[in-house]
């Protein structure tokens, strides 16, 4: 496709996931990212792949890990609950270092929480989640054209370093409608992965897929070797935005959804005379902690904007490392923060109210 479409946030991924060469996807219903698992089921028997609605999140992560050991790109969605129960899962699937794309349309929580959209699930997905020395590169796309791309470009990370893989957007992202472009792949280009377990037809040693070390030794020299990859990943893969932060006096931090409204009270600042910024991470794992670090030597004072009750704003004030003020501003539990609220917080940290 070149022409836009209008889509769903989460029928966009589906279909991007698609043209990215997935042809496996294993998941189960959840609101609010049941419809990327609907749209797999009505395009995967068509195009020769396979949809499997699992028994439980737990079957669903299982069977990821078994695809990805196989070569095959491989994709899994849920929201909140459903991502808590693949956790163990997903630590199994870094420690074999296997690559897969996770989806997260997040939900208000703890526990079921409700069905309006939220960023709560930050720590989850940045500090590990699941047990062990591991991360997942994290990316958090802002618009339903960056879910398509973001997408996309998660399978190529993914295969590039072995990893896992998360997406994560909330509720209003994957309910939202917007016009896309794809730009198609071959799938014939996908890269070879002579580690996976296809068949030794003869030729060559069985390849082994395990996350067992029982030297310690042994899983030490794992763990360090996939600690290299990490650093590679922070080195090459960081992604940003940064608006107006040159001659900025107060800088907005926000991603996904809260950070177009954030966008939006900062155009109006600006227009009321009070000079400010915004920094929208796209990956939050790796952190952007250099755009901080540079923008902080100017800037007066940071504040983080969430859906939650202040999680990513942890890692705004590492970055920041005491050089200037970080201030945090949440709504939680499925509300939004309001374009209103950001530009009265701005003035409250600036004296102007």
């Amino acid at each position: 496709m070149s022409d836009k479409v209008l889509m769903k946030g989460n029928e966009a991924i589906a279909e991007a996931a698609i043209q990215a060469g997935c042809r496996y996807f294993f998941g189960y219903p959840i609101t609010p990212q049941t419809e990327v698992a609907a749209y797999m089921a009505k395009k995967m028997p068509k195009i020769g792949g396979v949809f499997l609605q699992a028994e439980s999140e737990v079957s669903a992560i299982n069977m990821v890990y078994g695809a990805a050991g196989a070569g095959a790109r491989v994709m899994t969605s849920s929201s909140s609950p459903g991502i808590s129960l693949k956790q163990e899962g997903i630590s199994y699937i870094a420690g074999a270092n296997l690559p897969c794309v996770i989806i997260n349309i997040v939900r208000g929580g703890p526990g079921l929480g409700g069905i309006q959209p939220a960023q709560s699930d930050y720590f989850q997905a940045t500090k590990g989640g699941g047990h062990g020395d591991y991360h997942l590169v994290v990316f958090a796309p802002a618009s339903i054209q960056e879910m398509v791309d973001l997408t996309s470009n998660a399978f190529d990370v993914a295969d590039k370093y072995r990893t896992p893989v998360m997406i994560i957007g909330d509720g209003m992202l994957g309910q939202m409608m917007e016009p896309v472009t794809f730009q198609s792949k071959e799938t014939a280009s996908l890269p070879e992965k002579p580690w996976a377990t296809t068949g030794t037809k003869g030729k060559r040693e069985h390849n082994i897929i395990n996350s067992l070390y029982l030297n310690p030794e042994d899983l030490e020299k794992n763990i360090l070797e996939r600690q290299e990859r990490y650093n590679t990943i922070k080195a090459n893969e960081v992604r940003y935005e940064a608006v107006g932060v040159e001659d900025a006096d107060y800088v907005l931090v926000a991603y996904g959804m809260t950070a177009r409204i954030a966008k939006n009270a900062m155009a109006t600042l600006r227009k009321q005379g009070i000079k400010v910024g915004l920094i929208r991470p796209i990956t939050l794992w790796p952190f952007p902690t250099e755009i901080f670090e540079k923008t902080a030597k100017t800037a007066k004072a940071f504040l983080s904007v969430e859906m939650s009750m202040g999680q990513m704003v942890e890692d705004v004030r590492l970055a920041v490392n005491g050089a200037c003020p970080v201030h945090f501003y949440g709504r939680t539990g499925g509300m939004v923060p309001t374009p209103d609220e950001i530009i009265n917080e701005v003035k409250k940290i600036g004296g102007v109210l």
